[in-house]
This record gives structure tokens, C-alpha cells and sequence, in this order.
């Protein structure tokens, strides 16, 4: 079971640090600037607020089942 769950988290981490967030009129905008500092932070500052939705929900699934699990084996 731990070994499923560390291939899972693995897999959702890879996938997250390779995306791409920018919607198509942020990047036009961000790349006509001067340097491509400003467009990579805030892409990084898109990805962050777009995973904490699920690293919460995430955690709130754990301890719910978890929670479920103790309570089956009383």
C-alpha cells in the first residue's frame, strides 16, 4: 500500500513541475516583456496556488479513510 502511494505521488509530482500554467493572453503579455524572469515567476506563483486546492483535499481523503479504517477494525 505505501509503495502504491509513493509511484502515485511520484507521478503527480513529476507531472507538476513539467506544466506549463499560463493561459494564452498571460504568456503574450509576459513575453513581450523584457526577460523571461518575470514570465517564469509568475508561472511558478500559478502552479503553487493551483496544487494547494488538491494537496488539501488530498490530506482530508487520508485521514477520512484512515479515520474509517480504525473504526472497521473495532
Amino acid at each position: 500500500m505505501k509503495t502504491r502511494f509513493f509511484i502515485v505521488l511520484l507521478f503527480f509530482c513529476d507531472c507538476f513541475f513539467k506544466a506549463s500554467a499560463q493561459c494564452a493572453m498571460c504568456r503574450a503579455v509576459l513575453e513581450t516583456a523584457d526577460g523571461q524572469s518575470a514570465a517564469q515567476g509568475i508561472n511558478d506563483g500559478i502552479v503553487y496556488l493551483m496544487a494547494i486546492p488538491y494537496v488539501l483535499v488530498a490530506g482530508l481523503g487520508y485521514f477520512i479513510f484512515r479515520k474509517y479504517r480504525t473504526l472497521k477494525k473495532e
